[in-house]
């Protein structure tokens, strides 16, 4: 029996044993639980008079409870450690020392009592390293203690599934990729793969970055990017306890399928899952007080995609175009700045103020808001001024005003101000730059499109104090090309926290492709630190080769994994290419396949396709906006909606070829597929 084989064997003994002697804990942890609620019930009304037996009661209660929550997470964590212990061993000899240490690396640690040494060492610590970063040979790690260097005997990596050992090999024989093939192409799922057991050496160093504030990191499809950011955040969790907790981190999701896809990622691996939300929504909340309603990025995509750049009647304009440019770049927040100055003249009419004969001259007035708080937000800082002078009154007439009496001061100092409306103003500052205004309507009436969704959120950032998200301690920002200039200042402003921002410029939504990480520095500063992943995992060197040459790149940094040679077939209409997407499905899809994706270019489309498929077919899924949860079978969705997920096979249909955004369409389509690759073109669509 191999030495790999005998350690599992041990150890499956131990954590059986923990996890029995844990579940009896449990028990009579509940049992006394139960106990101390019954005495609570039956005598809290002959509790002493002042509560001190009540509250050490209850106190008592809450500890055990606590405590029993703790043990289930944690008999929960054994009970899956137990499927799976460990995939990898060190064998290292330290300098000086005669015999070697075996440790075992793990999703999570465990040692036979707490506080002892670990049998398994979660794959964070620092020891773990060893077996990430380096071959057999010398070698060394960083503890707290500082870097100790020593020598690797040996390093293997196992496969273990229900606790028994499926296979172990010493990974310095270069079978690395092979390994790498089988883990990393087999089927998809409906969630994303954790990588913990193939991170490789360049994935590893960005995981365990703790140095740098801005972590900047530019992937090309299929690299990892996402993966790797998750397990950075369990990576940081494990590392910072004290300061940083699951509720603490933030990530900036494209769509809530794709946070559904990524949802189980950090609990696999011993975290709490983190907080989830789109920019578009926190945009819209925000600016509830400014406008009925929102446009979205998907509808602003679908009016542009509606016909080719530069024709009128299709829903985008070469004037639409040129607005939605400049109002996303830095030339529009240097014209902002440059509005703000000249708009405390337009915006202010100063006045008397007087309230029971304490009085305030308009050139008192105006000495306060321009010069004592002159720094504070100018639509905020009339408020300021009405405060001093409430304090100065309270002062004075010895005497707390009443709520009322305060609102009446208030509507004096608010009445200075011409207008608060940001709309308004707004639209001010579009006459003066000579672009066309929104419609003067109420606030009920307002609808804003895309292109003025984060200039109205700029702008009123800038008039009124805005208390930056501090419970926020860690953003991750994915697809990191989809966002403009203007949204970065935005959140910049907004989150002054440690990042993690990813991406790849060629999977751009937009028209224009753009290097977010070039301009980055300028509102970050130096501490941006950038990081490339040229090397892509998911697709097959079919696969890779044929999107490589869509967007003019080579694919020598793909794993070679082969598989089936991309299919291209011409069809006359859409229903004519979903009857051998059926086909397909129906005789030539291998076993253990369970997703497959029909991607269309406009959301109409996958619409229509969808309700032709459901007809056919009960394993069809459609994902829009509004969807929330990934699931197996088929899924129909405009190709914008899929972008961070992965299916064993995809079909592309149609799109407009003489469209701007048809190679971006291909691309990202392509790039989605795991194992086959068919490509459907047709003339039109028959009704």
């Amino acid at each position: 029996m191999s030495r790999g084989s005998r350690f599992l064997m041990y150890v499956t003994k131990e954590l059986k044993d923990r996890i029995r002697k844990l579940s009896g804990t449990i028990q009579n942890v509940q049992k006394d639980i139960e106990s101390m609620n019954e005495y609570y019930w039956q005598n809290y009304t002959e509790m002493d008079q002042y509560g001190y037996e009540n509250y050490d009661n209850q106190q008592a209660l809450l500890s055990q409870v606590n405590a029993n929550q703790d043990n289930k997470q944690m008999l929960k964590r054994y009970k899956k450690l137990l499927d799976s212990p460990f995939f990898g061993s060190v064998e290292f000899l330290y300098d000086g020392e005669e015999e070697p240490e075996n440790f075992y690396i793990g999703i999570g640690n465990f040692a036979k009592e707490r506080g002892s040494v670990p049998l398994i060492y979660d794959w964070r610590a620092p020891v773990s390293g060893l077996f990430y970063d380096f071959d057999k040979g010398r070698a060394f790690y960083e503890a707290p203690a500082g870097i100790l260097e020593g020598e690797i005997l040996s390093k293997w990596q196992y496969k273990i599934r229900g606790g028994c050992m499926l296979y172990e090999f010493e990974s310095d024989v270069k079978i690395d990729d092979d390994i790498l093939k089988e883990e990393l192409g087999t089927n998809s799922d409906t969630q994303l793969k954790s990588i913990v057991r193939t991170i490789q050496r360049e994935q590893n160093s960005i995981i365990r970055n703790t140095k740098d504030r801005i972590l900047v990191i530019q992937g090309v499809a299929g690299s990892g990017k996402t993966s790797v950011a998750l397990h950075r955040i369990a990576y940081l969790l494990y590392h910072d306890r004290e300061h940083l907790r699951s509720r603490d981190v933030l990530i900036l999701s494209p769509n809530s399928v794709f946070a559904d896809y990524i949802s189980h990622i950090l609990p696999e691996l011993g975290e709490e899952n983190i907080q989830e939300m789109g920019m578009d929504l926190f945009a819209y909340r925000e600016l509830s007080d400014v406008a009925a309603d929102c446009e979205d990025r998907c509808h602003q995509i679908e009016r542009y995609l509606g016909g080719s750049t530069g024709e009128a009647g299709g829903g985008w304009s070469e004037q639409d175009e040129k607005r939605y440019r400049w109002k996303q770049s830095e030339e529009f927040v240097q014209a902002v700045e440059g509005f703000l100055v000249e708009l405390e003249d337009r915006l202010v009419d100063f006045r008397d103020v007087s309230f029971r004969h304490y009085d305030k001259s308009t050139e008192e007035i105006m000495r306060l808001f321009y010069d004592r708080f002159g720094s504070i937000s100018l639509l905020s800082r009339m408020n300021a001024v009405m405060e001093y002078f409430i304090d100065e009154f309270e002062t004075l007439k010895g005497r707390v005003l009443e709520e009322e009496e305060k609102e009446n001061i208030k509507s004096q100092f608010s009445s200075m101000y011409v207008t608060e409306d940001i709309y308004v103003i707004y639209n001010w500052f579009l006459e003066e730059n000579g672009f066309p205004v929104l419609p003067e309507i109420p606030k009920e009436e307002r609808f804003l499109v895309y292109e003025d969704v984060y200039p109205l959120l700029y702008l009123k950032y800038r008039l009124y104090v805005k208390k930056q998200q501090r419970d926020i301690r860690h953003l991750v920002i994915d697809e990191m090309q989809d966002y403009s200039y203007l949204q970065y200042v935005l959140l910049e402003k907004l989150f002054p926290c440690s990042m993690t921002i990813l991406g790849d410029c060629a999977q751009t939504i937009d028209v224009k492709e753009q290097d977010v990480s070039a301009f980055l520095p300028k509102i970050f500063g130096k501490k941006v630190k950038r990081i490339k992943m040229d090397k892509g995992y998911r697709n097959t060197l079919e696969i890779a080769e044929y999107a490589g040459k869509l967007m003019g790149a080579e694919t020598k940094g793909y794993l070679k994994r082969h598989g089936r040679e991309v299919s291209e077939a011409y069809y006359g209409t859409q229903e004519e290419a979903l009857e051998s997407v059926l086909l397909q499905e129906n005789t030539g899809r291998p076993d253990g396949y369970e997703t497959a994706a029909v991607l269309v270019m406009t959301d109409a489309d996958a619409l229509r396709a969808y309700v032709y498929l459901k007809e056919r077919c009960s394993d069809v899924s459609y994902i829009d906006r509004n969807s929330r949860n990934f699931r197996k079978g088929i899924t129909v969705t405009a190709y914008y909606m899929a972008k961070g997920l992965e299916f064993d096979q995809v079909f592309v249909l149609g799109g407009n070829k003489e469209h701007a955004m048809y190679k971006n369409f291909l691309y990202i389509s392509a790039t989605r597929a795991l194992h086959e690759l068919y490509i459907y073109n047709y003339d039109g669509i028959q009704d």
